[in-house]
């Protein structure tokens, strides 16, 4: 099919959907001549109203869609002298697929590659062409590799693909600005939902035959290996991006640090854990595929390539980040560009590691610390408060809450782990021992001479009376102080927690709230505004405020502080929540409450079902 032709089925598919509107106003119209004719004044108002406001819904979406600019994505604009040989690549590759070069290449920090193209006409008209690189392909893939990647790209280029990206964005745009404004009850909003799932199952199936077609252009160019591979090594980098991100960025990221080589750490830990990742491309379950997809299977890929008639190209083995003239430089001026560090001290790697892995030790010990400060009532409470305990022949008693399914001796013997941890933090508190980092393991406990340090033994010898003093006596030994380990969160916070569910307009004690689930506590916004609006509004909020500002701003309730929940009612839901310190907190949804999912009143029950065990 051509480019013609392809924009003409997208503005068609754009087309039907105001046709639907028309149709629908017509509709509207034609009730509202009957009932003005049959019944009375106020009744057609009541009756129509509901009706107008969602085709006026239809005419903000269409207004917005044609107002709409679609801008650069935030990276970094690769001048020619900073990636020359990436430039000179590009060149040949769009000379060889018989298209013309992209205006401007941006580095960009995704595991991704994409290119776009300000089109004109309903994309009949070409326009500035603009290619993103992800860095982490850069720093993951071999020359060949990326090459096979780039004629992909390119390859959209020489089918006139991007031509058609700005009516398709306009379209799906319009249609989820008319479907947002409606209100899920409204059957007006029904047909929309069901015209836009169409909508997309058209503009889906083009956009998985455009795929296909690329890989033809970059199995030409690249030939059959570099381009299967290449497929196959975009997951497996994916996936070290996010171990990346959430066991080395993350942690630290929470407590107000952040590393100062945000990106080359990456390179660091793909060259450290090599052997994983290849694991991992090489092992990576296929998903199975879907009409809703943007792109085919990699398996699907594969197999279409397999088809294709052998291509004799020389491999080239080369790590691609020699297409740019310094990859270190252009890490650190990516990451000036799109990085956002807010108040966050920069650190270097080793600080950065170093003092995010002790923050995290701080808040499993604190976690620890308040859990014994209500056992025992001890307002200040510390390692010396645990291990008072043990001395007191109690540890049992207070452990059982954390092996709930062991006997008192056998919970004290299993506190060994967590007295562990609490060993570790008094070391670093003490001056002792630091976290040293490792770009092939966990971050390791080591003296102040760098020798590894390991209080295992010790934590065992700390969880029974009859050796207590022999564990105490060790520690003195190596300098740990366990006295300089004590609580310094006296209240768990939001910090690190994942958002799980959300319900709208749900009375605490009475007064209306929306209430964000979270994995380790309840936010609890107070006078949230009107009921019918609550979906919406908790969409609103998530998008604009990250969790733990959220619980910042408004009451917090930390599941640890509950001691019980009694669950009267399941559906409204109504329940009250006995905390350890005496009080009750009334939750009573509404039945004009709305949730934020499906399952979000499913995974509250979840929660103070857990809580009870």
């Amino acid at each position: 099919m051509s480019a013609t032709y392809r924009a003409l089925a997208s503005v068609v598919m754009l087309i039907g959907f105001y046709v639907v509107a028309l149709l629908q106003l017509a509709a509207v119209a034609a009730l509202g001549v009957w009932l003005f004719h049959h019944t009375t004044g106020v009744l057609t108002v009541k009756l129509l109203l509901p009706l107008l406001l969602a085709l006026g819904a239809v005419a903000v979406g269409l207004w917005k869609a044609i107002r709409v600019r679609s801008e650069p994505a935030p990276g970094l604009v690769l001048a020619e002298q900073g990636a020359p040989l990436l430039w000179a690549t590009v060149r040949e590759l769009a000379q060889a697929v018989g298209t013309r070069a992209p205006d401007e290449i941006r580095l960009v920090p995704n595991v991704n590659a994409a290119v776009t193209e300000q089109s004109r006409l309903l994309g009949l008209l070409g326009g500035r062409r603009t290619l993103y690189v992800g860095l982490p392909l850069l720093q993951g893939m071999r020359v060949d590799q990326l090459r096979a990647v780039l004629a992909h790209e390119l390859g959209h280029y020489s089918g006139s693909h991007t031509r058609l990206g700005g009516v398709a964005y306009r379209g799906r745009l319009a249609i989820e600005e008319t479907i947002e404004r409606i209100s899920p009850r409204n059957p007006i909003g029904w047909v929309f939902k069901g015209y836009s799932k169409l909508y997309l199952l058209v503009d889906r199936a083009n956009v998985r035959r455009q795929e296909l077609e690329a890989d033809q252009a970059a199995v030409r160019l690249a030939g059959h290996e570099a381009m299967t591979s290449a497929l196959r090594t975009l997951p497996a980098i994916g996936a070290a991006w996010n171990f990346y991100e959430s066991r080395y960025i993350e942690p630290g990221w929470a407590a107000g640090l952040a590393p100062d080589d945000f990106f080359g750490g990456f390179g660091h830990l793909l060259q450290a854990r090599r052997d994983e990742i290849d694991e991992v491309r090489e092992n990576a379950p296929d998903r199975e595929p879907s009409r809703w997809d943007t792109h085919p299977p990699v398996g699907v890929r594969v197999a279409a390539i397999a088809q294709m008639p052998p291509v004799p190209v020389a491999p080239d083995d080369r790590p691609a980040w020699i297409m740019l003239a310094d990859v270190a430089a252009a890490g650190r001026a990516l990451q000036g560009a799109v990085v956002a560090y807010g108040s966050r001290r920069l650190l270097p790697w080793a600080e950065f590691t170093a003092e995010s892995v002790a923050a995290s030790g701080q808040e499993q010990a604190d976690h620890l610390y308040r859990a014994a400060g209500r056992f025992t009532g001890t307002p200040s409470p510390g390692l010396p408060t645990i291990l008072e305990l043990v001395r007191d022949r109690r540890l049992g008693e207070f452990a059982e809450q954390f092996f709930p399914d062991a006997t008192r001796k056998e919970a004290a013997a299993a506190f060994a782990g967590p007295m562990e941890t609490l060993l570790d933090n008094a070391a670093v508190r003490s001056g002792q021992a630091y976290w040293q980092l490792s770009w092939s393991g966990p971050a390791r406990l080591v003296g102040r001479s760098g020798e590894p340090w390991d209080l295992a033994e010790i934590a065992k010898l700390a969880v029974s009376p009859e050796t207590l003093d022999e564990a105490l006596a060790r520690l003195a030994e190596r300098g740990v102080d366990v006295r300089q380990s004590t609580v310094v969160q006296a209240r768990a916070s939001a910090r690190n927690a994942d958002l799980i569910g959300a319900l709208a307009n749900i009375k605490i004690d009475g007064r209306e709230h929306d209430v964000f689930v979270l994995d380790n506590g309840l936010v609890l916004v107070p006078d949230p505004g009107k009921s019918h609006e609550g979906e919406k509004r908790l969409k609103q909020v998530l998008g604009a405020t990250p969790i733990a500002e959220l619980a910042a701003r408004n009451p917090y309730l930390p599941y640890e502080e509950i001691r019980s929940a009694e669950v009267t009612k399941q559906v409204p839901l109504k329940a009250t929540l006995t905390l350890h310190d005496g009080r009750t907190v009334q939750v009573q949804e509404l039945m004009a409450s709305e949730l934020l999912e499906k399952h979000s009143r499913d995974t509250l029950l979840r929660v103070f079902a857990q809580i009870n065990d």
